[in-house]
Protein backbone atom coordinates (compact mmCIF):
# COMPACT_ATOMS: atom_id res chain seq x y z
CA UNK A 1 0.00 0.00 0.00
CA UNK A 2 1.53 3.19 -0.89
CA UNK A 3 1.47 5.66 1.79
CA UNK A 4 2.09 8.89 -0.79
CA UNK A 5 -0.90 10.78 -2.06
CA UNK A 6 -1.11 10.40 -5.68
CA UNK A 7 -1.88 13.31 -8.06
CA UNK A 8 -5.05 13.00 -9.62
CA UNK A 9 -3.39 15.00 -12.48
CA UNK A 10 -1.32 13.91 -15.43
CA UNK A 11 2.36 14.17 -15.56
CA UNK A 12 3.32 16.72 -17.51
CA UNK A 13 5.87 15.62 -19.97
CA UNK A 14 6.73 19.23 -20.83
CA UNK A 15 5.24 21.57 -23.08
CA UNK A 16 5.34 22.13 -26.88
CA UNK A 17 4.09 25.61 -27.26
CA UNK A 18 5.30 29.24 -26.65
CA UNK A 19 3.42 31.39 -24.69
CA UNK A 20 3.60 35.26 -24.13
CA UNK A 21 2.14 37.85 -22.33
CA UNK A 22 2.52 41.44 -21.12
CA UNK A 23 3.87 41.48 -18.00
CA UNK A 24 3.82 44.74 -16.86
CA UNK A 25 -0.02 46.66 -15.66
CA UNK A 26 -1.57 48.54 -18.12
CA UNK A 27 -1.02 51.97 -18.68
CA UNK A 28 2.03 54.19 -19.61
CA UNK A 29 5.61 53.94 -18.24
CA UNK A 30 8.88 54.17 -17.89
CA UNK A 31 9.47 50.49 -19.06
CA UNK A 32 7.24 47.89 -19.98
CA UNK A 33 8.00 44.03 -19.79
CA UNK A 34 7.11 41.64 -22.35
CA UNK A 35 7.58 37.97 -21.14
CA UNK A 36 7.88 34.61 -23.37
CA UNK A 37 8.27 31.20 -21.94
CA UNK A 38 8.54 27.96 -23.97
CA UNK A 39 10.78 25.93 -27.26
CA UNK A 40 10.54 28.62 -29.37
CA UNK A 41 11.73 31.31 -27.31
CA UNK A 42 16.05 31.07 -29.10
CA UNK A 43 14.42 31.35 -32.59
CA UNK A 44 12.49 34.60 -31.30
CA UNK A 45 15.37 36.07 -29.21
CA UNK A 46 17.05 35.70 -32.52
CA UNK A 47 14.72 37.27 -34.84
CA UNK A 48 13.64 40.27 -31.95
CA UNK A 49 16.91 40.96 -31.15
CA UNK A 50 19.15 39.72 -33.79
CA UNK A 51 20.86 37.21 -31.58
CA UNK A 52 20.54 35.17 -28.56
CA UNK A 53 21.13 37.09 -25.15
CA UNK A 54 24.06 35.62 -23.21
CA UNK A 55 22.03 33.87 -20.24
CA UNK A 56 20.89 35.85 -17.28
CA UNK A 57 22.95 38.74 -18.76
CA UNK A 58 20.85 42.02 -19.60
CA UNK A 59 22.01 42.74 -23.39
CA UNK A 60 20.84 46.15 -24.70
CA UNK A 61 19.75 45.76 -28.30
CA UNK A 62 16.89 46.71 -31.11
CA UNK A 63 13.60 45.14 -30.76
CA UNK A 64 12.54 43.91 -34.55
CA UNK A 65 9.32 43.11 -35.96
CA UNK A 66 8.47 39.67 -37.82
CA UNK A 67 9.72 41.69 -40.49
CA UNK A 68 12.26 42.86 -39.41
CA UNK A 69 11.80 46.51 -38.81
CA UNK A 70 12.91 48.65 -35.66
CA UNK A 71 10.32 48.35 -32.98
CA UNK A 72 11.83 49.91 -30.00
CA UNK A 73 15.51 49.79 -28.23
CA UNK A 74 15.78 48.36 -24.63
CA UNK A 75 16.90 45.19 -22.67
CA UNK A 76 16.31 41.52 -23.49
CA UNK A 77 17.30 38.76 -20.65
CA UNK A 78 17.56 35.48 -21.79
CA UNK A 79 16.97 32.58 -19.00
CA UNK A 80 17.77 28.71 -20.51
CA UNK A 81 15.32 25.73 -18.98
CA UNK A 82 16.18 24.57 -16.41
CA UNK A 83 17.18 27.36 -14.75
CA UNK A 84 14.12 30.05 -15.06
CA UNK A 85 10.87 31.33 -13.23
CA UNK A 86 8.96 28.48 -15.12
CA UNK A 87 11.04 25.51 -15.92
CA UNK A 88 11.24 26.51 -19.75
CA UNK A 89 13.83 28.62 -21.83
CA UNK A 90 12.40 32.46 -20.95
CA UNK A 91 12.56 35.80 -22.88
CA UNK A 92 12.02 39.18 -21.31
CA UNK A 93 12.05 42.12 -23.41
CA UNK A 94 11.86 45.26 -21.65
CA UNK A 95 10.45 48.19 -23.50
CA UNK A 96 9.45 51.76 -22.76
CA UNK A 97 6.41 51.71 -21.30
CA UNK A 98 3.96 52.61 -24.42
CA UNK A 99 0.99 50.25 -24.63
CA UNK A 100 0.87 50.72 -28.21
CA UNK A 101 5.00 49.72 -28.17
CA UNK A 102 4.54 46.33 -26.02
CA UNK A 103 1.08 45.62 -28.12
CA UNK A 104 3.44 45.77 -31.15
CA UNK A 105 6.07 43.31 -29.27
CA UNK A 106 3.47 40.80 -27.98
CA UNK A 107 2.11 40.89 -31.94
CA UNK A 108 5.31 40.18 -33.15
CA UNK A 109 6.20 37.02 -30.87
CA UNK A 110 2.42 35.45 -31.86
CA UNK A 111 3.69 35.91 -35.72
CA UNK A 112 6.50 34.34 -34.97
CA UNK A 113 4.71 31.28 -33.18
CA UNK A 114 3.69 32.01 -29.54
CA UNK A 115 0.22 31.97 -28.42
CA UNK A 116 -1.70 34.25 -26.13
CA UNK A 117 -0.45 33.47 -22.36
CA UNK A 118 -3.79 32.37 -20.32
CA UNK A 119 -4.22 34.67 -16.63
CA UNK A 120 -1.77 32.62 -14.27
CA UNK A 121 -0.05 30.47 -16.78
CA UNK A 122 3.65 31.42 -15.86
CA UNK A 123 3.14 30.53 -12.85
CA UNK A 124 1.15 27.27 -13.16
CA UNK A 125 4.01 26.42 -15.45
CA UNK A 126 6.22 26.87 -13.13
CA UNK A 127 4.51 24.96 -10.61
CA UNK A 128 3.69 22.31 -12.94
CA UNK A 129 7.27 22.14 -13.74
CA UNK A 130 8.72 21.67 -10.63
CA UNK A 131 10.10 24.69 -9.90
CA UNK A 132 7.72 25.76 -6.82
CA UNK A 133 4.56 24.01 -5.01
CA UNK A 134 1.34 25.28 -4.99
CA UNK A 135 1.52 27.43 -1.95
CA UNK A 136 4.00 29.34 -3.44
CA UNK A 137 2.85 29.83 -6.26
CA UNK A 138 -0.21 31.09 -4.96
CA UNK A 139 1.84 33.47 -2.69
CA UNK A 140 2.91 34.73 -6.23
CA UNK A 141 -0.20 36.62 -6.52
CA UNK A 142 -0.69 37.44 -3.00
CA UNK A 143 2.56 39.39 -2.95
CA UNK A 144 1.31 41.34 -5.74
CA UNK A 145 -2.08 42.19 -4.45
CA UNK A 146 -0.80 42.66 -0.93
CA UNK A 147 -2.64 45.89 0.58
CA UNK A 148 -0.34 46.16 3.85
CA UNK A 149 3.09 45.72 4.46
CA UNK A 150 2.22 42.85 6.71
CA UNK A 151 0.62 41.39 4.00
CA UNK A 152 3.74 41.75 1.99
CA UNK A 153 5.76 40.71 4.79
CA UNK A 154 3.57 37.62 5.12
CA UNK A 155 3.37 36.31 1.14
CA UNK A 156 6.85 36.84 1.21
CA UNK A 157 7.14 34.24 3.86
CA UNK A 158 4.97 31.70 1.97
CA UNK A 159 7.14 32.81 -1.16
CA UNK A 160 10.22 31.86 0.15
CA UNK A 161 8.15 28.14 1.46
CA UNK A 162 7.85 28.71 5.37
CA UNK A 163 4.28 27.60 5.16
CA UNK A 164 5.08 24.83 2.45
CA UNK A 165 7.83 23.55 5.31
CA UNK A 166 5.33 23.36 7.87
CA UNK A 167 3.18 21.52 5.61
CA UNK A 168 5.41 18.86 4.56
CA UNK A 169 6.64 18.26 8.24
CA UNK A 170 2.75 17.52 9.03
CA UNK A 171 2.80 15.32 5.92
CA UNK A 172 5.85 13.10 7.05
CA UNK A 173 4.90 13.12 10.80
CA UNK A 174 1.62 11.28 9.00
CA UNK A 175 2.99 9.20 6.22
CA UNK A 176 5.10 7.71 10.03
CA UNK A 177 2.46 7.19 12.07
CA UNK A 178 0.34 5.55 8.98
CA UNK A 179 3.52 3.39 8.60
CA UNK A 180 3.47 2.05 11.40
CA UNK A 181 -0.30 1.50 12.06
CA UNK A 182 -0.64 -0.35 8.79
CA UNK A 183 2.15 -2.15 9.80
CA UNK A 184 0.78 -2.96 12.39
CA UNK A 185 -2.41 -4.04 11.02
CA UNK A 186 -0.96 -6.64 8.32
CA UNK A 187 1.28 -8.24 10.90
CA UNK A 188 -0.17 -8.20 14.12
CA UNK A 189 -2.55 -11.00 15.30
CA UNK A 190 -3.64 -8.46 18.29
CA UNK A 191 -4.97 -4.90 17.14
CA UNK A 192 -5.74 -4.48 20.61
CA UNK A 193 -1.83 -4.26 21.75
CA UNK A 194 -0.84 -1.69 19.25
CA UNK A 195 -3.50 0.57 19.08
CA UNK A 196 -3.39 0.85 22.79
CA UNK A 197 0.81 1.19 22.14
CA UNK A 198 2.06 5.21 24.05
CA UNK A 199 3.24 5.54 20.78
CA UNK A 200 0.29 5.83 18.44
CA UNK A 201 -1.44 8.16 21.48
CA UNK A 202 1.93 10.53 21.95
CA UNK A 203 2.31 10.89 18.22
CA UNK A 204 -1.47 11.26 17.70
CA UNK A 205 -1.24 14.18 20.58
CA UNK A 206 1.61 15.87 19.08
CA UNK A 207 0.13 16.14 15.14
CA UNK A 208 -3.28 17.93 16.87
CA UNK A 209 -0.90 20.31 18.36
CA UNK A 210 1.01 21.12 15.28
CA UNK A 211 -1.85 21.31 13.68
CA UNK A 212 -3.54 23.71 15.66
CA UNK A 213 -0.66 25.80 15.63
CA UNK A 214 -0.60 26.06 11.96
CA UNK A 215 -4.17 26.24 11.61
CA UNK A 216 -3.88 29.65 13.98
CA UNK A 217 -1.29 30.80 12.14
CA UNK A 218 -2.95 30.36 8.54
CA UNK A 219 -6.12 32.14 10.11
CA UNK A 220 -3.56 35.32 10.84
CA UNK A 221 -2.43 35.08 7.17
CA UNK A 222 -5.91 34.90 5.71
CA UNK A 223 -6.63 37.79 7.70
CA UNK A 224 -3.93 39.93 6.45
CA UNK A 225 -4.55 38.66 2.79
CA UNK A 226 -8.33 38.96 2.34
CA UNK A 227 -9.10 41.33 5.29
CA UNK A 228 -12.19 41.92 7.24
CA UNK A 229 -15.53 43.33 5.72
CA UNK A 230 -17.35 45.74 8.01
CA UNK A 231 -20.44 46.97 7.28
CA UNK A 232 -22.35 49.85 8.94
CA UNK A 233 -25.33 50.08 9.63
CA UNK A 234 -28.55 52.01 11.61
CA UNK A 235 -31.61 54.13 11.65
CA UNK A 236 -31.42 57.51 9.92
CA UNK A 237 -28.96 60.29 11.64
CA UNK A 238 -27.69 57.98 14.23
CA UNK A 239 -23.77 58.82 12.58
CA UNK A 240 -22.71 56.05 10.05
CA UNK A 241 -21.36 58.60 7.85
CA UNK A 242 -19.90 60.24 10.53
CA UNK A 243 -18.29 56.77 11.93
CA UNK A 244 -17.21 56.27 7.88
CA UNK A 245 -15.22 59.47 8.04
CA UNK A 246 -13.48 58.83 11.57
CA UNK A 247 -12.66 55.33 10.60
CA UNK A 248 -11.23 56.43 7.27
CA UNK A 249 -9.58 59.40 8.45
CA UNK A 250 -10.85 61.80 5.72
CA UNK A 251 -14.43 63.22 4.71
CA UNK A 252 -15.89 60.32 2.56
CA UNK A 253 -19.39 60.89 3.26
CA UNK A 254 -21.41 63.97 3.06
CA UNK A 255 -22.91 64.02 6.69
CA UNK A 256 -25.76 66.37 7.52
CA UNK A 257 -28.63 66.41 9.85
CA UNK A 258 -31.09 65.95 7.03
CA UNK A 259 -32.08 61.93 7.30
CA UNK A 260 -31.20 60.12 4.76
CA UNK A 261 -28.56 61.40 3.07
CA UNK A 262 -26.54 58.23 2.81
CA UNK A 263 -29.00 56.39 -0.19
CA UNK A 264 -25.87 54.38 -1.60
CA UNK A 265 -23.12 51.78 -0.91
CA UNK A 266 -20.03 53.74 0.60
CA UNK A 267 -16.96 51.93 0.69
CA UNK A 268 -13.23 52.61 2.47
CA UNK A 269 -10.62 50.15 3.05
CA UNK A 270 -8.03 51.04 5.92
CA UNK A 271 -5.43 49.14 7.80
CA UNK A 272 -5.48 48.51 11.79
CA UNK A 273 -1.54 47.39 12.43
CA UNK A 274 -1.53 45.30 9.17
CA UNK A 275 -4.79 44.00 9.17
CA UNK A 276 -7.47 45.56 6.19
CA UNK A 277 -10.91 46.70 7.02
CA UNK A 278 -13.29 46.93 4.03
CA UNK A 279 -15.46 49.32 5.86
CA UNK A 280 -19.02 49.58 3.91
CA UNK A 281 -21.27 52.54 5.14
CA UNK A 282 -25.12 51.83 4.09
CA UNK A 283 -28.20 53.82 3.78
CA UNK A 284 -30.24 53.93 7.45
CA UNK A 285 -33.19 51.57 7.41
CA UNK A 286 -36.59 52.73 8.19
CA UNK A 287 -40.22 52.70 6.82
CA UNK A 288 -39.89 55.35 3.59
CA UNK A 289 -41.92 55.61 0.69
CA UNK A 290 -39.05 57.00 -1.35
CA UNK A 291 -38.14 54.87 -4.38
CA UNK A 292 -34.48 55.91 -3.99
CA UNK A 293 -34.31 55.81 -0.69
CA UNK A 294 -36.22 52.00 -0.61
CA UNK A 295 -33.41 50.87 -2.90
CA UNK A 296 -31.18 52.29 -0.96
CA UNK A 297 -31.87 50.03 2.10
CA UNK A 298 -32.45 47.13 -0.71
CA UNK A 299 -28.72 47.66 -1.01
CA UNK A 300 -27.63 47.72 2.79
CA UNK A 301 -29.65 44.63 3.67
CA UNK A 302 -27.55 42.91 0.58
CA UNK A 303 -24.19 44.16 1.85
CA UNK A 304 -25.37 42.84 5.83
CA UNK A 305 -26.00 39.09 4.10
CA UNK A 306 -22.22 39.48 3.18
CA UNK A 307 -20.29 40.99 5.97
CA UNK A 308 -17.98 39.53 8.62
CA UNK A 309 -18.78 42.22 10.99
CA UNK A 310 -21.74 44.31 11.52
CA UNK A 311 -21.68 47.84 13.42
CA UNK A 312 -25.21 48.37 14.49
CA UNK A 313 -24.55 52.25 15.64
CA UNK A 314 -27.71 53.74 17.98
CA UNK A 315 -28.09 56.88 19.47
CA UNK A 316 -26.59 56.95 22.53
CA UNK A 317 -29.29 60.01 23.60
CA UNK A 318 -32.19 57.59 22.25
CA UNK A 319 -30.81 54.74 23.38
CA UNK A 320 -31.33 50.77 21.89
CA UNK A 321 -34.97 50.48 20.84
CA UNK A 322 -37.72 48.12 18.46
CA UNK A 323 -35.81 49.62 15.20
CA UNK A 324 -32.74 48.07 15.91
CA UNK A 325 -34.35 45.07 17.27
CA UNK A 326 -35.63 44.64 13.65
CA UNK A 327 -32.55 45.53 12.10
CA UNK A 328 -30.92 42.28 14.47
CA UNK A 329 -33.83 40.14 13.29
CA UNK A 330 -32.74 40.71 9.80
CA UNK A 331 -28.84 39.55 10.63
CA UNK A 332 -28.08 36.38 8.70
CA UNK A 333 -26.88 33.55 11.50
CA UNK A 334 -23.47 33.93 12.72
CA UNK A 335 -22.75 37.52 11.59
CA UNK A 336 -20.58 38.84 14.57
CA UNK A 337 -21.95 41.84 15.53
CA UNK A 338 -21.71 45.06 17.81
CA UNK A 339 -23.31 47.83 18.69
CA UNK A 340 -21.91 50.96 18.58
CA UNK A 341 -23.65 53.71 20.55
CA UNK A 342 -22.73 56.91 19.49
CA UNK A 343 -22.75 60.28 20.39
CA UNK A 344 -21.30 59.87 24.04
CA UNK A 345 -20.65 63.36 23.61
CA UNK A 346 -24.16 64.71 23.60
CA UNK A 347 -24.93 61.64 26.16
CA UNK A 348 -22.49 62.54 28.71
CA UNK A 349 -21.49 59.06 29.10
CA UNK A 350 -17.53 58.18 29.41
CA UNK A 351 -16.43 56.02 26.30
CA UNK A 352 -16.11 52.44 27.44
CA UNK A 353 -16.84 48.16 26.04
CA UNK A 354 -19.37 46.24 27.79
CA UNK A 355 -22.26 44.07 26.80
CA UNK A 356 -25.63 44.81 26.48
CA UNK A 357 -28.92 42.16 25.30
CA UNK A 358 -25.86 39.72 24.78
CA UNK A 359 -24.35 41.64 22.33
CA UNK A 360 -20.66 43.63 22.29
CA UNK A 361 -20.75 47.51 22.73
CA UNK A 362 -18.69 50.29 22.22
CA UNK A 363 -19.69 53.50 23.19
CA UNK A 364 -17.85 56.64 21.34
CA UNK A 365 -18.52 59.88 19.52
CA UNK A 366 -17.58 59.57 16.09
CA UNK A 367 -17.69 63.56 16.05
CA UNK A 368 -15.17 64.34 18.23
CA UNK A 369 -13.38 60.90 17.85
CA UNK A 370 -13.81 59.37 21.92
CA UNK A 371 -13.72 55.89 22.30
CA UNK A 372 -12.55 55.51 18.96
CA UNK A 373 -9.35 53.34 19.54
CA UNK A 374 -11.89 51.23 21.90
CA UNK A 375 -13.47 50.60 18.67
CA UNK A 376 -10.63 49.70 16.71
CA UNK A 377 -9.07 47.27 19.34
CA UNK A 378 -12.22 45.63 19.50
CA UNK A 379 -12.69 45.19 16.05
CA UNK A 380 -8.99 43.54 15.82
CA UNK A 381 -9.96 41.26 19.15
CA UNK A 382 -13.39 40.04 17.88
CA UNK A 383 -11.31 39.23 14.57
CA UNK A 384 -9.15 36.96 16.32
CA UNK A 385 -6.50 39.06 14.75
CA UNK A 386 -2.85 39.43 15.87
CA UNK A 387 -0.06 41.95 15.83
CA UNK A 388 1.72 39.81 12.71
CA UNK A 389 5.09 38.72 13.77
CA UNK A 390 7.67 36.61 11.94
CA UNK A 391 5.72 33.44 11.73
CA UNK A 392 2.98 34.71 9.87
CA UNK A 393 2.71 33.30 6.72
CA UNK A 394 -0.06 34.21 3.72
CA UNK A 395 -2.78 31.51 3.48
CA UNK A 396 -5.91 31.36 1.66
CA UNK A 397 -9.19 30.17 2.69
CA UNK A 398 -9.18 27.00 0.97
CA UNK A 399 -5.67 26.36 2.83
CA UNK A 400 -8.14 27.01 6.19
CA UNK A 401 -10.64 24.93 4.66
CA UNK A 402 -7.66 22.11 3.79
CA UNK A 403 -6.55 22.38 7.31
CA UNK A 404 -10.22 21.94 9.17
CA UNK A 405 -10.62 19.07 7.32
CA UNK A 406 -7.35 17.81 8.62
CA UNK A 407 -7.81 18.26 11.73
CA UNK A 408 -10.99 16.76 11.90
CA UNK A 409 -9.97 13.60 10.26
CA UNK A 410 -7.46 13.78 13.07
CA UNK A 411 -9.86 13.95 16.25
CA UNK A 412 -11.81 11.13 14.14
CA UNK A 413 -8.48 8.80 14.37
CA UNK A 414 -8.35 9.56 17.84
CA UNK A 415 -12.09 8.60 18.34
CA UNK A 416 -11.26 5.16 16.36
CA UNK A 417 -7.90 4.43 18.26
CA UNK A 418 -9.74 4.41 21.50
CA UNK A 419 -12.91 2.21 19.71
CA UNK A 420 -9.88 0.19 18.66
CA UNK A 421 -10.59 0.25 14.47
CA UNK A 422 -7.19 0.04 13.30
CA UNK A 423 -8.38 -0.15 9.88
CA UNK A 424 -10.91 3.38 10.28
CA UNK A 425 -7.76 5.08 12.36
CA UNK A 426 -5.42 4.24 8.84
CA UNK A 427 -8.37 5.45 7.05
CA UNK A 428 -8.72 8.68 8.77
CA UNK A 429 -4.68 9.55 8.30
CA UNK A 430 -4.65 8.82 4.82
CA UNK A 431 -7.64 11.82 4.69
CA UNK A 432 -5.74 13.66 6.89
CA UNK A 433 -2.71 13.53 5.04
CA UNK A 434 -4.86 14.12 1.40
CA UNK A 435 -6.21 17.05 2.76
CA UNK A 436 -2.80 18.48 3.13
CA UNK A 437 -1.28 17.75 0.54
CA UNK A 438 -4.19 20.05 -1.64
CA UNK A 439 -2.44 22.60 -0.15
CA UNK A 440 0.93 22.35 -1.85
CA UNK A 441 -0.60 20.30 -4.67
CA UNK A 442 1.08 16.90 -4.05
CA UNK A 443 -2.69 15.42 -4.43
CA UNK A 444 -4.68 18.12 -6.83
CA UNK A 445 -7.25 18.25 -9.48
CA UNK A 446 -7.29 19.80 -12.80
CA UNK A 447 -10.63 21.85 -11.75
CA UNK A 448 -9.06 23.13 -8.80
CA UNK A 449 -5.71 24.39 -10.75
CA UNK A 450 -7.61 25.97 -13.58
CA UNK A 451 -9.56 27.94 -10.66
CA UNK A 452 -6.61 29.08 -8.28
CA UNK A 453 -4.32 30.12 -11.57
CA UNK A 454 -7.48 31.89 -13.78
CA UNK A 455 -7.46 34.42 -10.94
CA UNK A 456 -3.85 35.82 -10.97
CA UNK A 457 -2.83 38.41 -13.96
CA UNK A 458 -1.72 37.89 -17.28
CA UNK A 459 1.69 37.69 -17.01
CA UNK A 460 2.47 36.23 -13.88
Amino acid sequence: MSLLAPSSSPPVPGFTDTIAAIATPPGRGGIGVVRISGPLVPHMARHMCDKLPAPRTAHYTSFRDEHGKALDQGLALYFPAPHSFTGEDVLELHAHGSPVVLDLLLRCAVALGARLARPGEFSERAFLNGKMDLAQAEAIADLIESQTEHAARAAQRSLAGEFSARIHSLIEQLIELRAFVEAAIDFSEDEVDFLSDARITTRMQSLRNELDAVLQSARQGSLLREGLRVVIAGRPNVGKSSLLNRLAGREAAIVTDIPGTTRDVLRETIQLDGLPLHIIDTAGLRDSGDAIEQEGMRRARAELMDADHALLVVDDVTGFGDAERAIIAQLPTGIMLTLVYNKCDLSQRAPTVDKIEGYSRVRLSAKTGAGMELLRTHLKASAGYQDAGEGTFSARRRHLEALTKARIALESGHTQQQHRAGELLAEELRQAQNALAEITGAFTTEDLLGKIFSSFCIGK
